[in-house]
């Protein structure tokens, strides 16, 4: 059976977002999955075709709730790729613990065209940031432990990584020492992530398939690594979705943080947005009981966007 070839990204088709630039940074964000209850179909593929409806409707959303929090410092490149379903994932967390091998094959292999293809021919020598959410996030770790390690002259330009959604676990980051978990909410060259739950996720140590042994979180409203509690007062915005009109908005919903060391772990009392019974149901069976991880950008949308702005600061000034 022969491989698959990669996506051509030289079809402009083949990007949801190929901005005209206008700022000094870039940001390559790879989304999440979005390809979830498509996925549980019966006879649904295991890969999301470029064409599944689904998937790209995801995709819009979580440009609005994610990706644009890169895009008021920086000109956001949003490949589509060819994504594994929220079942397939599962299928190979249960056999392995991980899920990271159900993003290998297809998906890694779009996204590594995406990125010649963007080195090669958008890029121009800027600095950059590589991001992304869930699947998104699991893949850009990959690609920092593999493809930036063989290419150090695109990796030497990385303003940072934020890799959030998904785990960087202290083995990952002993078996690559070029890598670097931020300190702080400046330094840059660094991998920002955390995972977000709510109180009963830890009390009952749920099973929660993006959380692994030994994973690290940063607080996403002090920046500090270790349990400093964050009141929602440091807050400066989450995003409310309006479910009857799908308007969005930026409010309160009390979301505070605070990190819980022996899961590694966010933990915040904000407001749960409703959903369908079906996705409550599914996401509980992947994230636990009390699992926010919908909503890691959207809890804390304006402290990621202002965080962003001030990487990207502290870059400029030490050049």
């Amino acid at each position: 059976m022969s491989k698959t070839l990669p996506l051509d990204y030289s079809n402009k088709a083949n990007w949801y977002k190929l901005p005209e630039i206008s700022k000094e940074v870039d940001t390559f964000y790879i989304y999440a999955t979005e390809y979830i209850l498509g996925s549980f179909e019966p006879g649904a593929p295991d890969f999301a075709p470029i064409d599944n409806v689904e998937m790209r409707e995801g995709v819009k959303v979580e440009y609005r709730d994610h990706a644009a929090a890169f895009a008021e410092v920086t000109n956001v490149f949003l490949p589509y790729y060819r994504q594994s379903g929220l079942k397939y994932a599962g299928e190979i967390f249960a056999k392995t613990g991980s899920a990271e091998g159900a993003f290998m094959g297809m998906p890694i292999d779009d996204i590594t065209a995406a990125l010649d293809y963007y080195f090669e021919h958008c890029n121009g020598g800027r600095p950059f940031i590589i991001a992304g959410h869930s699947q998104g996030s699991s893949m850009a770790l990959v690609l920092l432990r593999t493809y930036f390690k063989d290419h150090p002259e695109y990796y030497s330009r990385m303003l940072a990584a934020y890799t959030i959604g998904y785990s960087v676990t202290k083995s990952y980051l002993a078996a690559n020492p070029h890598l670097k978990f931020a300190t702080g909410e400046t330094d840059t060259g660094v991998i920002i992530a955390f995972n977000t739950e709510g109180p009963k996720n830890v009390e009952l140590k749920a099973h929660n398939v993006v959380v692994l042994p030994e994973t690290m979180s940063i607080n996403p409203l002090n920046w500090k690594l270790d349990e400093t509690y964050a009141p929602a007062s440091m807050n400066l915005g989450s995003i409310i979705l309006n479910e009857e009109t799908g308007e969005r908005t930026i409010g309160d919903v009390g979301a505070d943080a605070q990190i819980n060391l022996e899961r590694g772990v966010v933990v915040t009392h904000a407001k749960v947005p409703e959903v369908s019974e079906e996705v409550a149901e599914k996401s509980a069976a992947f994230f636990g009981p009390d699992g926010r991880h919908a909503y890691d950008y959207m809890y804390y949308f304006n402290n990621i966007k202002a965080n962003v702005a001030k990487r990207v600061a502290a870059y400029k000034d030490k050049k």
